[in-house]
């Protein structure tokens, strides 16, 4: 029986092993999905050794960087990223091989595209770790001017305090890349000029718990064409079933 699984810490929380069972279970596939919960990615060869039927892995926080050393070979998108959340496993000669690649680029990009209209040229990206870089990537493939925002100063940053009216005036797309507002802190969101906002607009949030964060809500409430990430992982899912099985 074939094995993929999802590597992190911690996992408590983990959607893709209730989606992949289940499609296993649907489409009458002999495999099965499980969480491989490491304290440290040091731990990663030892999951292989004592997983020979391991086909594919997904990664997600702490590892999306952190894990590539290990590999073997990387796509191109997930290296100019500098992220990885899909690993191919395949054995050869004895070996085992790794290849990285990033299906949040795909995810986003996919779910975020028919929002767009010619007025949308610029956006922001609010927060700085390993899933904004894929956002970053993406946005700027569909043609997009990005600036990231950040609580502290940092090279190349804008800080929450230095948004203005005008700012979400003219960086229209505004992409929440943070956990602020995921449950059970569902009554926070990203200090922004929400009174700013009109049908220009549009708030995305990679959060899919709640189904409506209050960045969603306050920019609903002003008339922007609001998204959470539910698609976004449901497309990354789709990815990394095809990056598995890639010919």
């Amino acid at each position: 029986m074939d094995k993929y699984g999802l590597i992190g810490y911690p996992l408590g929380h983990s959607f893709s092993i209730s989606y992949f069972n289940q499609k296993f279970a649907d489409e009458g596939i002999n495999a099965k999905y499980e969480n491989f919960e490491i304290p440290t990615i040091e731990s990663l060869p030892e999951i292989l050794d004592s997983n020979p039927d391991l086909r594919g892995l997904n990664v997600t926080i702490p590892y999306k960087q952190k894990v590539i050393s290990f590999l073997d070979k990387i796509s191109p998108e997930a290296r100019a990223i500098g992220a990885v959340n899909v690993i191919r496993v395949t054995h050869e000669g004895g070996k085992t091989q790794l290849k990285g690649y990033n299906s949040d680029v795909i995810g986003f990009t996919k779910s975020i595209e028919p929002m767009l209209e010619k007025f949308h040229k610029k956006a922001l990206i609010l927060g700085t770790g390993g899933a904004s870089k894929a956002i970053d990537y993406g946005l700027k493939a569909l043609g997009l001017e990005t600036v990231s925002v950040s609580r502290f100063e940092r090279p190349g940053t804008i800080r929450y305090c230095d948004i203005t009216a005008e700012v979400v005036k003219e960086y229209n797309v505004i992409i929440n890349c943070t956990p602020c507002g995921m449950y059970p802190h569902s009554e926070e969101c990203p200090l922004l000029p929400y009174e700013a906002m009109d049908s220009h607009n549009i708030l995305y949030d990679l959060i899919y718990n709640p189904d409506e964060t209050l960045f969603m809500k306050k920019g609903a409430e002003r008339g922007a064409n609001v998204k959470n990430g539910l698609e976004m992982l449901l497309l990354q899912a789709f990815a990394s079933w095809d990056f598995w099985h890639e010919k």
